[in-house]
């Protein structure tokens, strides 16, 4: 392949129009298109229907297989320990490493019941629970990803939960013996090579072979999205994700080829991914996309990559750090890389961000694979309400309430006038029953 252009959008802050074509650049509907939605109904309507067949029928029909029966499609998890026997050492060894520092980052993000007495000897407090059982969709497809079966199941282990179902999609009946491998390290309990809106109407709704599950977690294409946000309400979910993005902040003193490929490892997942660099440097905006174009060429997924850059990523000009801020909580990003000398004096004026990675040496792939940090993050400026997938989506708060007999008549007088307010008559003479003369 030529070195030629790369036709990558160039913006500035100082331009009439930026706000209209930064507010195009993001736009993004993940579930827009009606027909992706008829088909999912339909799809989510013959799990309900007709479960075990009709999840064989779909896996046929889009996966290209040819089996009878949910069977088939299991994994037993002796077959996930002979996939883990059967790769390489290195790789062995490095799903390995990256299982540990994700486990023990999220160690620290297990939280523990607590109470508190009252002087009357009222108890109050909150319990914590793990959930009883888990589903984890992970991806195939373009790509086939063991990070993802890391980073879904592990905080769901450290959370304490019972039980994991993973599905992922194996069309023509192929998949990546690391995905099971990572399984395998991860803990997961059944596997089923499932995929796309049936795979998640099964864990939904569960089937004969396939156990309803309490909560969905790990990304899909847009009919996987869709899905999911079709059956939340009878399930919980992590998030209906968008295509990943990155947004990179750098100064001007970071190598352009770091940064240009740190902009390809984003774009490379497909062609709605969204890669924008923001700089104060114009200069060093140019070597950048003259480094992508030097580059482009020796990339296996380079078709991918310039689409990405051509349909949603930019390379934007500011006057000053205090505009790149500000653009950091308007776009806010799924990963953020800020690039520059001080990274840490950046950190209290972030606000919205799903991940940050700081500083030049820490590439955005660090944290895809074994930093520590779960890499499930809010997408599509989510990031302004939501926060990475982590133990906490694993675990359920109970509120804890026990009254002592003069604790009951204490608060049954404020509670029996607030309810009697709202004409809440058995509220306010449930209260007065434990009131003492």
């Amino acid at each position: 392949m030529s070195n030629r252009s790369i036709n990558i959008k160039q913006l500035s802050y100082a331009d009439v129009d930026f706000d209209a074509r930064l507010d195009q650049l993001l736009a993004w509907e993940n579930v827009s298109d009606s027909s992706v939605g008829q088909v999912v109904d339909e799809v989510l309507a013959a799990i309900r229907r007709r479960g075990d067949q009709a999840l064989v029928d779909y896996t046929n029909r889009f996966d290209r297989r040819q089996v009878s029966t949910v069977a088939e499609l299991s994994i037993s998890t002796e077959a996930l320990q002979q996939a883990l026997e059967s790769i390489a050492d290195v790789e062995r060894q490095s799903l390995h490493i990256a299982a540990e520092r994700i486990r023990h980052y999220h160690e620290h993000q297990k939280q523990a019941s607590w109470n508190y007495r009252e002087a009357d000897g009222t108890l109050l407090g909150q319990q914590i629970t793990p959930l009883d059982r888990v589903g984890i969709y992970v991806p195939g497809g373009k790509a086939s990803y063991p990070s993802s079966v890391l980073m879904n199941a592990l905080p769901a282990k450290v959370a304490g939960v019972s039980e994991i179902v993973m599905v992922v999609p194996a069309p023509g009946g192929e998949l990546s013996p690391l995905v099971l491998a990572a399984a395998a390290i991860a803990g997961v309990d059944q596997v089923f090579t499932v995929g796309g809106a049936q795979a998640i109407g099964a864990l939904a709704f569960g089937t004969e072979t396939v156990p309803r599950v309490d909560k969905i977690v790990g990304p899909g294409n847009i009919y996987v999205a869709t899905a999911k946000r079709a059956v939340f309400g009878s399930v919980g979910l992590d998030m209906v994700a968008g295509p990943s993005e990155i947004l990179v902040v750098c100064d001007g003193d970071t190598d352009p080829d770091w940064i240009a490929m740190d902009l390809f490892s984003q774009a490379e997942h497909d062609e709605d991914a969204q890669s924008i660099l923001v700089s104060p440097d114009t200069d060093f905006l140019a070597r950048v996309k003259t480094s992508m174009e030097t580059l482009l060429p020796t990339m296996e997924r380079a078709e991918i990559i310039r689409a990405a850059l051509e349909n949603r990523s930019a390379l934007i000009s500011v006057t000053d750090m205090s505009e790149a801020v500000s653009l950091i909580n308007r776009i806010a990003p799924e990963h953020l890389e800020l690039s520059v000398a001080d990274p840490e004096s950046w950190l209290p004026q972030v606000r919205h961000a799903g991940a940050i990675f700081m500083g030049r040496y820490t590439a955005e792939a660090l944290g895809d694979y074994c930093a520590g940090p779960n890499h499930v993050l809010p997408t599509s400026a989510t990031a302004r309400f939501s926060s990475p997938l982590g133990v906490y989506d694993f675990q359920k708060r109970s509120s804890i309430i026990m009254c002592s007999a003069e604790g009951a008549s204490t608060l049954g007088r404020t509670a029996s006038v607030l309810a009697r307010g709202e004409t809440l008559t058995a509220h306010a003479r449930s209260a007065e029953y434990r009131i003492k003369d």
